[in-house]
């Protein structure tokens, strides 16, 4: 009886939902238009952490002033986290069966958040240019939860709230830099 169950399930996976090449087309329980959608938001997801990545990147070695040590430290340990996000988002958008964005004409035309600027501001600026992209990134990642929720899409919900969390605390942390004494 076992074998006929086995061997009707693999007979299941015919020609027919077959990809090019003889791939198994992805069938995880998620329907092919919502694996779509939540691909597509989570490359948002990925185009704005990587510009944020890059925007911190860029601040780390151009930070002056008397802030310098302890901003270039901080922005050393954000920048180093935001690069070891974008590979799970990424990794994500492949367990889906789609294509990750990885160039920076896509990332382009998919993020929300501003490009560093041309020459590097006060350091006070940095940090302010960095609470908003880190708001900039949770509103991305919030915008999606509710369709990750709704297609039962618990990875995806989980990356989400961990990347939530992450930028919230962050964007609190930089802008307690920011306030009057």
């Amino acid at each position: 009886m076992v074998k006929k169950t086995v061997k009707s399930a693999s007979a299941s996976t015919d020609k027919a939902v077959r990809k090019a090449g003889g791939a198994p087309a992805v069938n995880i329980g998620i329907s092919e238009k919502d694996r779509a959608a939540i691909a597509s938001g989570l490359s948002h997801l990925l185009a704005d952490t990587y510009t944020l990545y890059l925007t911190t990147h860029n601040f780390h070695w151009n930070v002056t002033g008397p802030l310098f040590n302890s901003l270039h430290d901080m922005f050393m340990a954000q920048y180093t986290e935001l690069w070891n996000a974008v590979d799970p988002i990424a990794e994500r958008i492949r367990s889906l069966g789609h294509v990750a964005p990885g160039s920076y004409a896509q990332f382009g035309k998919l993020a929300s958040l501003k490009d560093a600027p041309a020459h590097p501001p006060k350091a006070l600026e940095m940090v302010r240019i960095l609470v908003e992209g880190h708001e900039g990134v949770a509103r991305t990642a919030r915008d999606l939860l509710p369709l990750a929720d709704k297609a039962g899409d618990e990875p995806t919900a989980d990356l989400l709230t961990q990347r939530l969390a992450l930028h919230e605390q962050t964007a609190w942390m930089l802008r307690s830099l920011l306030e009057e004494q």
